[in-house]
């Protein structure tokens, strides 16, 4: 048994994870490659190794002839009889090579050949580790920075935090572990480029499922999410449980889950909603924390006008248009939010629509006009909505389009 090279074998296993049969494989390609450097062909090598004690012989199967034209391929008749008897003119005789005859020429470019096979097979297992992990979360460790760019340590690899993927404002100091999204890996000659982001959307998704068991379990899902990072996040959730409130399980108790999320991306605002099928009331959660007076949106064209109260306007829209454009992602339409004033002007509603809402203050009621259309009435969409339910959020009188809500105070 072969003990060295057994003890040897296991170790690169053990420490580097590179399967033994691999590393046997490279070991007799190399010694292949000392008998060709050697004799000036391997084409008449065989090599055995036993896979269980690593014990290996090389052969070199040559030609018994009368008159030896070519030593390396043939062997006269009278030199195969002192290793069998046996042997006859024609017959192909296996002479033993021993490798500690080899020259210091072919040793060294049989050890690089093994070198470099573990090279190769090192840089493969660090990329399939790196690959499943695609699309995913890993903590990594600051290294230095690199211009504007930031050299990170993720373990059995180094990735590069560009200037693209980092967020505005965020500092970090060497050693410090931070938590990254990993966007694409590949493979090149030196080993395996990891793209990492601080910016992308899925950071926040997987941090909420690394920190919600019940987003981790599918029982809540993320259905959206839009981002600028280290502003604000806007995320819509579901859950498959009547009996779970998804809202109330990513923020925790006392927002303990949502906290820690926050913690991790530096104090960046996260806005958790409701996600609704009906694209109207989803655009009433995404607009949140203003308040909305009426939601008329078209699925076919992917847009939707909004009317918002006249103190509301500036909070709908947000600071920069941050709230309208991050809802506008999250829904995936195209959002056009005016406020009641203009609402009035353009026709949107009634003239009489301040009057009304003075009245209803008068006789003691609270409301809100509330007219929610997934599209146009005279739209096509409409009407197979209308075919398909009854109830597809729109909330209409006959004799009026304003609905009150009586509340306690008005009842005492």
């Amino acid at each position: 048994m072969n003990t060295e090279l057994l003890e040897a074998l296991t170790i690169l296993e053990q420490e580097k994870n590179i399967s033994r049969e691999t590393m046997m494989d490279a070991i007799e390609g190399s010694l292949i490659s000392a008998c060709k450097n050697h004799f000036g062909t391997s084409d008449n090598i065989k090599v055995i190794m036993d896979r269980e004690t690593c014990d290996y012989s090389v052969f070199a199967e040559k030609e018994v002839v009368e008159e030896v034209m070519d030593p390396a391929l043939e062997i006269s008749l009278e030199d195969a009889e002192k290793i069998d008897s046996s042997l006859q003119l024609g017959d192909v005789a296996q002479i033993r090579v021993e490798s500690k005859s080899f020259g210091r020429i072919a040793t060294q470019n049989a050890k690089n050949l093994i070198l470099q096979k573990i090279r190769e097979e090192e840089r493969k297992v660090v990329f399939d580790q790196y690959f499943e992990k695609e699309r995913d979360i890993v903590t990594g460790i600051v290294q230095r920075y690199v211009g504007k760019n930031i050299s990170i340590n993720l373990g059995r690899a180094d990735a590069m935090l560009t200037e693209n993927e980092q967020v505005k404002g965020e500092v970090f100091q060497p050693t410090e572990r931070i938590k990254l999204y990993i966007v694409e890996v590949k493979n090149a000659p030196k080993g395996p480029k990891i793209l990492v982001s601080r910016t992308h959307p899925e950071l926040v998704k997987r941090l909420f499922e690394a920190e919600v068991a019940e987003v981790k379990d599918g029982t809540v899902e993320i259905k959206s999410i839009a981002r600028e990072a280290g502003s604000r996040t806007k995320m819509a959730v579901w859950s498959n449980d009547e009996n779970v409130d998804p809202v109330g399980a990513c923020v925790g108790l006392n927002g303990a889950r949502v906290n820690a999320v926050v913690s991790e991306l530096r104090g960046e605002k996260i806005d958790i909603i409701n996600w609704s099928e009906n694209p109207a009331l989803l655009i009433e959660n995404a607009l949140s924390p203003a308040k909305v007076i009426s939601v008329m949106a078209d699925p076919e064209e992917k847009t939707a006008s909004v009317i918002v109260p006249d103190y509301q306007l500036s909070l709908a829209i947000g600071k920069e248009g941050q709230n309208a454009r991050l809802a506008a992602r999250l829904t995936g339409y195209k959002i056009d939010i005016k406020s009641e004033t203009q609402a009035i002007e353009s026709g949107e509603l009634p003239a009489d629509y301040m009057e009304q809402m003075e009245m209803m203050d008068e006789e003691g009621y609270v409301g809100e006009y509330e007219e929610y259309e997934y599209a146009p009435e005279d739209s096509e969409a409409y009407d197979a909505y209308e075919e398909e339910d009854a109830d597809i959020g729109v909330y209409e009188e006959e004799e009026s389009d304003i609905e009150f809500v009586e509340t306690e105070d008005a009842e005492s």
